[in-house]
């Protein structure tokens, strides 16, 4: 080969090479820009309280209005028998005895209410350490463990989401410095 074969071999690597680093450094640059515009939701989503105080008031008015509703109407029930038959014999321990299960039935729905509220909020921190792993390819048990999540609801949920696509978010892996703000 000759010396001016050569240089232009040379030259013709040296401009191939520069668009490829330019187009990797443009990549790189979207990737930055689409971390950086998911960043805040998905830190959102890692300190999730879950549903609101207004959502969780909501929840548990509709909730126990529900329960209580029959038990108005059974003990309106009662009350319009009594007076139909003006004979108020076992009303005492009839209403006393609805009053009764209506309490259970009260606790019982705070109760699952309660159940709800707690596994919205892990919900949510899953699907924030889901996205996480997805946008900087970062191992969500290792996180899940820091954040006390149970390794047998991370399992769980990485076998629920295996079979989804992610198309999307796939193709921005690699660790950005913003998820140093994650533990600071």
């Amino acid at each position: 080969m000759s010396r001016g074969a050569q240089q232009t071999t040379r030259n013709l690597t040296d401009q191939q090479l520069a668009q490829q680093n330019q187009a990797i450094s443009q990549e790189s640059q979207s990737d930055s820009q689409d971390r950086s515009l998911l960043m805040p939701t998905i830190q959102s989503l890692l300190n999730s309280q879950g549903y609101t105080p207004q959502q969780q008031s909501a929840i548990t008015q509709q909730s126990l209005g529900a329960a209580n509703a029959a038990f108005n109407a059974l003990q309106e029930k009662a009350a319009n028998r009594t007076a139909a038959t003006n004979n108020s014999a076992g009303y005492g321990d009839l209403t006393a005895q609805l009053g009764r299960e209506q309490a259970q039935t009260d606790a019982s729905q705070a109760q699952q209410n309660q159940i709800t509220f707690a596994n919205q909020q892990l919900k949510e921190q899953l699907a924030g350490l889901s996205a996480l792993g997805q946008t900087y390819g970062v191992d969500t048990n290792l996180l899940g463990k820091a954040m006390g999540v149970p390794s047998e609801l991370l399992g769980v949920r990485q076998r629920a989401s295996t079979g989804s696509s992610t198309a999307g978010l796939g193709s921005m892996l690699g660790l950005g410095s913003s998820i140093a703000s994650l533990f600071g």
